[in-house]
């Protein structure tokens, strides 16, 4: 009888886990560290200012508000069923006036028949 002849197979190797999976323990211990770590500096606390301090040193912004009104506004106030101007005057308590530019104009144009009703402002 002869020798069997072995074949060998190609690129057999060990299997090992590497030190960096998931898997691992000390390697899960180590992220919820880092987590924990991040967390805490995420938080920051800043002291809350009173808002009346923004109209101290801004003394230009004050009634009547000029508004640029885009399409988006404009939708909502259509799909809700609220008149543009008294519902901005009902939100800020003070005389608006909306500013609406070239291009929503365009874009309401294109939007078809249910926006030209809002055209006419």
């Amino acid at each position: 009888m002869g020798k069997a002849k072995k074949t060998r197979r190609f690129a057999e190797v060990k299997r090992l886990l590497n030190p960096k999976d998931s898997r691992l323990k000390s390697v899960q211990e180590k992220q919820k560290k880092k987590n924990e770590e991040r967390e805490k500096e995420a938080v920051r606390n800043v002291p809350q200012v009173a808002s009346s301090l923004f109209f101290r040193h801004n003394t230009s912004l004050g009634p009547p508000y000029q508004i640029l009104v885009d399409t988006n506004f404009i939708n909502f106030s259509i799909q809700n069923k609220l008149e543009l101007v008294q519902a901005m005057m009902d939100c800020l308590y003070a005389k608006c006036i909306p500013c609406i530019t070239d291009c929503v104009m365009a874009e309401l144009e294109k939007l078809g028949p249910k926006y030209r009703i809002r055209k006419d402002l």
